[in-house]
């Protein structure tokens, strides 16, 4: 069989021109990449409105094109719910904590935590949560780049991912935050693009008209596929509580809680706010991420719900576990409405979607291990020689890039809105109740952030683990057994038990009158800017 034929030409050509372009800006970022400042936080050079692209292209992943377009297109309205958790989680982020975070951190989450903890026992805790989500996180953008690489040139999957995973690290390893932060800006303009592009395409099939359009959702058939319409309007396709599943509705408010609650615990979006000069860029930019992120969460109704009314079942291709494939929606239906040339394009788009995310993410990841860990916890916040934390950071990338290429070919058969939807949890459950406490808490101390940190984390995990979405009696999935937890997502359960044990651990240990002497300074501090981290362009 020969897996590099090329069925597809121009999307081949698209591929690469994308590929080269991303290069290119890698090699002109690998030369300013110099010092720590450069390398982890592009010099701090980062304009607002050029960083809210950024962070809407690191927040707009494969899970927002290509898996929520899925679920949409055959779980209609409770699919849609993830567009709105997605979009309502930015103003816990706007109001909560991208200004003090920005003013009081350096390069990481944990920046902000050991600011008046005791740093190496948060800072090691704080590491191993970035790890642990960003692997989460990265997992589903390879299962997505791996399925939309097979329909675009052909590359079986498991290359694909590999291939994914190679070019990932040249961005990261090479070019550091400047040239993520600028693979996410072309690729979030390339997307809304493409989402505009589509949304009209399918618009125009039903005669530019709302009332038509929904009127076709409510008794979508597949274009006749299916004997028996489904009114995708309807809540609970999904989520329903059902003889099979009674604890349907409690799993959708967990999905929700760890959507919304989440995305101000993501590292990969917290390390985007170091990237500009001061707390106002930083509120601008959130602001800008904000206003594209809601849009493109609009267009996904029209091209989630119009795959529903103008593809047959038969069109989309089947998983692993012989189930249609919601990741292959959106690009299947860019070739039915505008050919192969469209097809090309979105498909590209899909590309650089998972291209910018996977650059993001590991680069969270090297960050907190080579500057909390490596530099902060083991040589107590002292480089050995000059240069040793980039370094540091440049090796763990390439384990962070492995890790994640074997776990996606192991996990390929769950959908990517799914996996996204368990980092999330993970994120809400450990970091944001740290986030929070250590802002507005006096009282918390060092033992409070790593009791939460450690109970958030292994809570999700533990419960994701023995959940029906990795337990299943006929061994389809990765354990075989009857599941211990009924829910699919751990939220509901596991982000009050992690700020129940910030909670406990601050209380049950003895008061740190250092930690409650730091709390005015790190409120001023936050609120006012005041000593806080500063550009380094131009030096």
């Amino acid at each position: 069989m020969n897996t590099l034929a090329f069925t597809f030409t121009p999307a081949l050509g698209m591929f690469l021109a994308f590929v080269g372009v991303t290069l290119v800006i890698t090699y002109f970022s690998a030369r300013k990449a110099t010092g720590s400042a450069a390398y982890f936080a592009a010099g701090r050079s980062i304009k607002g409105w050029q960083n809210g692209l950024a962070v809407a292209g690191d927040y707009m992943s494969a899970a927002s094109f290509l898996g929520i377009s899925g679920i949409i297109c055959l779980k209609g309205y409770d699919g849609f719910m993830y567009s709105v958790g997605f979009l309502v989680a930015y103003l816990t982020v706007l109001f909560i904590v991208a200004e003090p975070l920005r003013n009081a951190g350096k390069y990481t989450m944990a920046d902000l935590l050991a600011y008046r903890m005791s740093p190496r026992p948060v800072r090691a805790m704080a590491s191993l949560s970035t790890l642990t989500v960003s692997t989460f996180y990265m997992i589903a953008q390879m299962v997505g780049a791996g399925g939309i690489i097979k329909v675009l040139i052909g590359i079986e999957f498991v290359p694909a991912v590999i291939g994914v995973g190679v070019l990932m690290l040249v961005y990261v390893v090479f070019g550091g935050m400047l040239a993520t932060t600028w693979v996410q800006i072309i690729k979030a303009m390339l997307l809304m693009c493409g989402a505009f592009a589509l949304s009209w395409m399918v618009l125009a099939r039903h005669d530019f008209s709302l009332a038509t359009f929904f009127e076709h959702v409510s008794v979508a058939d597949y274009a006749g596929s299916i004997k028996t319409p489904v009114n995708l309007l309807d809540p609970g396709l999904a989520y329903g509580a059902t003889a099979k599943n009674p604890w349907g509705a409690v799993d959708f408010l967990s999905l929700a809680l760890g959507l919304v609650l989440g995305t101000a615990g993501l590292p990969h979006i917290l390390v985007r706010f170091y990237t500009v000069p001061d707390a106002k860029t930083a509120r601008i930019s959130v602001v800008w991420a904000t206003a594209i992120i809601g849009v493109f969460y609009i267009l996904t109704t029209f091209f989630g719900f119009g795959a529903a009314t103008i593809l047959k079942m038969s069109d989309i291709p089947l998983d692993a576990a012989g189930k249609p494939d919601g990741n292959m929606v959106a690009p299947i239906l860019a070739l039915t409405l505008g050919g192969e040339w469209f097809f090309a394009f979105i498909s590209a788009v899909a590309f650089a979607t998972i291209l910018a995310v996977v650059a993001g993410l590991t680069m969270s990841a090297s960050t907190s291990f080579a500057h909390d860990f490596y530099t902060n916890v083991i040589h107590h916040g002292k480089e050995k020689t000059t240069g040793e934390e980039v370094r540091v950071a440049r090796i763990t990338a390439f384990v962070v890039g492995a890790v994640s290429i074997f776990l996606a070919i192991q996990l390929r058969s769950l959908n990517v809105a799914f996996l996204v939807g368990l980092a999330f949890a993970v994120a809400a459950s450990a970091n944001l109740p740290v986030i929070i406490f250590s802002i507005f808490w006096k009282r918390f101390n060092t033992a409070g952030a790593v009791t939460g940190l450690l109970v958030g984390l292994v809570s999700s995990i533990v419960l994701i683990l023995i959940s029906p979405s990795v337990m299943d009696p006929s061994g389809a999935l990765m354990i075989k057994g009857t599941p211990l937890f009924p829910l699919k997502n751990p939220g509901i359960v596991s982000i009050p038990l992690g700020f129940l044990g910030a909670i406990l651990g601050t209380l049950l240990s003895k008061r740190d009158p250092d930690a409650e002497a730091k709390f005015a300074e790190l409120s001023v501090r936050a609120e006012t800017g005041l000593g806080a981290e500063k550009s380094s362009s131009g030096h």
